[in-house]
């Protein structure tokens, strides 16, 4: 799949989608939604892609915030239109139903802070740094960030970054929950992809049913979730799968799940 704005790539199961504007430090215009679209639909239908990275392309960013260029130019109404763009993009990037990890070597600002928080997860290398600066613009995060921020980190620290604009640090962003793992640079992608491949050993149908119970019942009261939770491992129990995942246990071996 050939993109101007992005690499994507897949080895033995696992897709690689590398943010590629180095020279404006990977920031988010129409053209780089448009096909990380593409990207992110083909992940999700694509049987042979089992989980997906998601990085950015040279030293300094991630992704560096949404192309102030395009912002500038807004009305009332393409303004709206546009948030709710990024809106169907991150939504769709969190439910995939698949593992989708985010590799963030640098500036994850905006648009970028928002687009790593719509992943599955977030590992993060030492320089990383996290912030929704969109108040010092004189407006607000618009690509989710009001509302996945505070449900990952609580609301008094959301409030703390959206209110200030301010950055924080990798190791900062680990302590208040916003990042789960931190590494060196250098190991960054290298430990990103080992982990990623041993969730892909696991069976694919409960981590798609996993993914739908937390995305899901974080809407829902917690008789609903918990009726969710027990509907979804009722499913699971018609499955191939839970039948090998039980008799590798008794076995004492690998279980070598089919995805059945």
């Amino acid at each position: 799949m050939n993109y101007d704005n992005i690499i994507y790539q897949v080895k033995d199961g696992l897709a690689f989608v590398t943010i590629n504007r180095p020279q404006k430090l990977n920031a988010l215009n129409g053209d780089l939604i448009n096909e990380l679209f593409d990207a992110f639909d083909h992940i999700g239908k694509d049987a042979d892609v089992k989980a997906a990275i998601i990085t950015g392309a040279g030293d300094k960013a991630f992704i560096s915030g949404a192309d102030i260029q395009e912002l500038a130019v807004l009305n009332p109404m393409s303004g709206k239109e546009k948030m709710l763009k990024g809106h169907a993009l991150f939504n769709l990037i969190e439910n995939t139903g698949k593992l989708v990890v985010a590799a963030v070597n640098g500036f994850a600002l905006g648009g970028g802070c928002e687009l790593s928080m719509a992943c599955t997860l977030r590992f993060a290398s030492a320089d990383a740094r996290f912030g929704q600066p969109e108040i010092n613009l004189g407006v607000i995060p618009g690509y989710g960030g009001t509302q996945r921020l505070s449900r990952l980190v609580g609301k008094g620290r959301a409030l703390e970054l959206i209110l200030s604009g301010d950055m924080i640090n990798a190791e900062e962003a680990h302590r208040i929950g916003l990042v789960n793992k931190v590494y060196p640079k250098e190991q960054l992608l290298e430990e990103t992809e080992k982990f990623c491949r041993r969730l892909m050993a696991k069976g694919p149908i409960a981590l798609r049913c996993a993914l739908e119970a937390v995305n899901k019942g974080l809407n829902q009261t917690l008789e609903d979730g918990l009726n969710l939770e027990a509907n979804l491992f009722g499913l699971l129990c018609s499955t191939e799968d839970m039948r090998e995942g039980l008799t590798a246990f008794l076995e004492k071996r690998k279980p070598v799940f089919q995805g059945k």
